[in-house]
């Protein structure tokens, strides 16, 4: 008879080392899901921004201390009908600048009755306008002007730093009086981005006259975005995590037993 065999043969386990260290199927399935959820979201948001946004630099400091010479901005893209009191809006007129986009302030628009001041503040319809996006220590009446009725359809606008903005006050001998077509303009500044000062403050003050304009899907957008960053970053790690885990593992494990 042949003597025993003291050979012992090593259990088998449920997988390889190799899959182990890949992090397994369903792993390798979630992390695949991640990934592609996050470019779905990653890439939309920057589609919904193109579609939704423009971006313009600033070149005077006519809106300081809300917007500074140089600084950056994204507008949304927006019908001159759907303009409120209060906005930061961008237009083209080529009776003030030919071939040139301005920024400025909507303070009035059609219907509605302006004059500068009354106890230093800017009136509309007879009611004085806290406006807190002035100057720190500066006044409205810098820019004093007698009442003006603005025409249907027409917006007057004033720059934040009063004293020295070309606005509505420099056209008031104009046909117009100053005023600019709703149809003009072109987008409304939602934040500036450069250098980051986030979303501009909403302009209480002309509440008491009616709706304000609702913010745009910036903030949305930026979720959209950074959510996917976070996938596809988290989704991509997971494969070379998982086998980092999975060759420590092995190298700690006992080896199958030898021959006695």
């Amino acid at each position: 008879m042949g003597g025993e065999s003291m050979t012992r043969t090593a259990p088998h386990c449920g997988g390889t080392g190799t899959a182990r260290a890949g992090g397994g199927r369903i792993g390798q399935r979630l992390s695949g899901i991640a990934v592609a959820l996050g470019l779905v979201l990653f890439l939309g948001g920057f589609g919904w921004a193109a579609v939704s946004y423009r971006p313009y630099t600033v070149p005077t400091s006519s809106m300081t201390p809300t917007i500074d010479a140089g600084d950056r901005v994204v507008a949304q893209r927006v019908d001159g009908d759907e303009v409120r009191r209060g906005d930061v809006v961008v237009f083209e007129d080529k009776s003030w600048v030919s071939n040139a986009k301005v920024v400025k302030r909507v303070v009035a628009v059609g219907g509605d009755t302006v004059s500068c001041c009354t106890d230093g503040k800017l009136t509309v319809n007879g009611k004085r306008i806290d406006e807190p996006y002035l100057p720190a220590g500066s006044l409205a009446e810098i820019k004093g002007f007698p009442t003006v009725t603005v025409p249907k359809g027409r917006l007057f606008l004033l720059g934040d730093e009063r004293q020295g903005s070309l606005d509505s006050t420099a056209h008031l001998t104009d046909a117009a009086q100053g005023t600019v077509s709703r149809d003009a303009v072109s987008a409304r500044v939602d934040a500036v981005v450069w250098p980051w000062n986030g979303m501009l403050k909403r302009p209480t003050g002309f509440e008491a006259l009616g709706a304000l304009s609702r913010p745009g899907p910036l903030r949305t957008i930026e979720l959209l975005i950074v959510a996917g960053a976070v996938l596809i970053l988290g989704g991509g790690a997971y494969g070379p995590i998982a086998k980092r885990l999975g060759g420590s593992r092995a190298r700690t494990e006992p080896g199958p037993a030898g021959a006695r």
